[in-house]
């Protein structure tokens, strides 16, 4: 960890920030586009009466809804207008990525290029509201059907307008945040998507530490539990930056080649750098939307189905239980591969070396290169499903023995602790853009003297 830092100190070279005009305008929108989420997650959904609704979901915030609000920031503790925050979205996502996988089509509509790219991120869109008004109807009616102490509901006025001013409020806010997520992305610094999930996560870490520390205080917790959750802690943040750093290094020679008539030009040696990790965090949110999307509804409701092997369903895959706990992992790691697969083409990585005239060691260009590489890479991403499927596994584990807060599991502690990684990285490479643009201006006004 001290060692991350250091390294990060080092890189970071604060004349040249001071100078990055650009990077600093967007470091700057990207903190006005989280402060505006922040704000929106306080805005109330219309038609609920806080007090019932604070009362039914103390009674609840344990179970898979309680999970929900994690994600969603807090705003399903306090039933905002983003109460679903971005995970329709994600959703869409994921359906669209595995029928693009599958349909020729859609296949070939990702590899036209800029309009390609387009025309399925215009898909995952609608996708998004069709699934956003789906969830939304559901919470109404959920809403609509829990009642809290003397029987009184959370509804002020149940009934179709209701639910209609539901689904438009919750449908708008979902389309709202994945707009934001997309300007943070183009015209910030990160991933828009996962800043808007760590913001939320990380708004909610200060309280659930202060919860567990008065859990210790009152000896509901001993104090052995909560030195030893707090050394998890530490131990996980430690262990996630020093896999997330970790990479295999693939040797690429560079043939030597003439240049002007009688000089020699190239032949340097390079590395291939591919990270142990190369899904980042997409699995553990991805293989969380999956789950929450069919056990929320039944989190929603006080009653039964009737339907035997529904409740049975719904009973099995709360939080911490076996069966959820199986589910997840195996999730994680088939996003894992899935994802891996998505953004490293061992093909066309091959074949790009190929064109640029260079090879590596002992390994014929062409197919032979792309099996090579295809090898390396399943290897990597057998350790980095294993790392992930730890991570999140274990501390989820300890989290639900011990009835704490979501927020101390390991898949938010991932989030916390990777999406600054990844922004952070962003942050240099503006950085050392504008250093070499800095360079070649003065170069050309060095030309122009002479």
């Amino acid at each position: 960890m001290a060692s991350a830092v250091e390294q990060f100190a080092s890189n970071l070279n604060f004349g040249s920030f001071a100078k990055a005009q650009e990077l600093k305008q967007r470091l700057w929108f990207t903190l006005l586009a989280i402060i505006i989420y922040r704000v929106g997650t306080h805005i109330p959904l219309p038609g609920i009466d806080p007090t019932i609704w604070n009362s039914i979901f103390s009674g609840k915030e344990e179970g898979v809804l309680g999970m929900f609000n994690m994600f969603s920031g807090g705003a399903l503790e306090r039933m905002s207008i983003l109460a679903l925050n971005i995970m329709p979205y994600i959703s869409a996502s994921i359906i669209m990525q595995l029928l693009t996988s599958m349909n020729p089509t859609l296949e070939a509509m990702k590899k036209d290029g800029e309009q390609g790219r387009k025309r399925i991120n215009q898909y995952t869109r609608y996708g998004t509201v069709f699934l956003a008004a789906i969830q939304a109807y559901g919470l109404a009616v959920g809403l609509e059907g829990m009642a809290g102490a003397g029987g009184v509901s959370a509804v002020i006025n149940p009934g179709l307008f209701f639910r209609i001013t539901t689904i438009i409020t919750i449908v708008g806010g979902t389309i709202f945040l994945m707009w934001l997520g997309e300007q943070i992305t183009a015209r910030g610094v990160g991933n828009g998507i996962s800043l808007i999930i760590f913001a939320g996560i990380v708004a909610g870490l200060p309280k659930s530490l202060a919860f567990m520390l008065e859990l210790g205080r009152e000896g509901t917790l001993s104090v052995a539990m909560v030195m030893g959750v707090v050394l998890m802690i530490v131990s996980v943040i430690s262990f996630i930056v020093f896999v997330e750093r970790a990479s295999r290094r693939v040797v690429v020679q560079y043939p030597k080649r003439m240049v002007g008539g009688n000089r020699m030009a190239g032949g340097q040696s390079s590395h291939m750098p591919l990270k142990i990790n190369v899904s980042g965090v997409i699995p553990p949110i991805f293989a969380s939307s999956l789950l929450l999307m069919p056990v929320t509804i039944a989190g929603f409701s006080n009653v039964d189905t009737g339907v035997g092997w529904l409740d049975s369903l719904s009973r099995h895959l709360q939080h911490g239980e076996p069966l959820y706990m199986f589910l997840y992992g195996a999730l994680i790691i088939f996003f894992a591969f899935f994802y891996t697969a998505i953004v490293f083409n061992p093909d066309e990585t091959a074949d790009n070396l190929r064109k640029q005239g260079g090879f590596i060691p002992g390994i014929r260009p062409g197919k032979a290169t792309a099996d090579y590489l295809d090898r390396i890479l399943t290897r990597i991403t057998v350790i980095g499903a294993a790392y992930l499927t730890f991570v999140c596994l274990l501390p989820e584990y300890i989290v639900a023995q011990n009835n704490l807060p979501f927020y101390l599991g390991g898949t938010s502690l991932l989030i916390a602790v990777t999406v600054p990684m990844d922004t952070v990285a962003q942050i240099q490479s503006h950085l050392l853009a504008h250093q070499y643009e800095g360079l070649i201006k003065k170069s050309k006004l060095r030309g122009s003297r002479k």
